[in-house]
């Protein structure tokens, strides 16, 4: 089983509140997102039916955009966010073979990561990272710690350390902080996250 836009169609099908990602908030993002300014540009990378964006909202962020492969996961988050949906730019689109049209002041991701096994998939995660920021652009990346799963949502993936992050992040990011996280399953179970928030130089 690959990843892809059906799978993950498939997956966000039925209740999809009761997948192992979901989380009913984003809590952890916001602590490392912290006091940036709700004016700035940001997007949300692989963001899935993530409530994120509704938080977002909820916080006064005006220049939202959203970015999932899957559109069955997108309608989700449209539908439930109602009139508000139309103050969000959606954008479906294989992230890796995605060209951003401008640089984001705060680029989030929980979860997209960990799926990128391949070093040559990561090497242009990097550069698509790069070319969505610029100087003073803050990434807030959430993805499986050291002692995270082996596999989600039927896929394999690949753990992720401090030293995975500096290897993507290079000279171009400066790390600030992280911190691990038990994400607490919809069924009771735990997947270690490890979470990090850097800055462009």
């Amino acid at each position: 089983m690959t990843s892809s836009p059906t799978h993950w169609d498939q997956s966000f099908s039925g209740d999809h509140t009761a997948r192992g990602w979901y989380q009913p908030s984003a809590d952890p993002s916001w602590r490392l997102i912290g006091d940036l300014s709700p004016s700035v540009p940001a997007i949300d990378i692989g963001a899935g039916a993530s409530v994120w964006v509704d938080e977002a909202l909820d916080r006064g962020w005006s220049d939202l955009t959203v970015l999932d492969w899957s559109p069955v996961a997108l309608e989700i988050s449209r539908t439930r966010l109602g009139p508000r949906a139309g103050s969000v730019s959606w954008v479906q689109a294989d992230l890796l073979s995605w060209t951003p049209p401008r640089a984001f002041d705060l680029w989030h991701d929980r979860a997209v990561l960990h799926f990128l096994r391949e070093d040559d998939d990561r090497l242009r995660y990097g550069s698509v990272l790069r070319a969505a920021t610029r100087r003073g652009s803050v990434v807030v990346i959430g993805s499986f710690g050291p002692t995270g799963p082996e596999m989600c949502a039927g896929l394999p993936v690949r753990r992720q350390s401090v030293a995975d992050f500096e290897g993507l992040f290079g000279k171009d990011f400066t790390i600030e902080r992280t911190f691990e996280e038990a994400h607490v399953r919809p069924d009771g179970d735990t997947q270690d996250y490890l979470w990090v928030r850097a800055v462009r130089v």
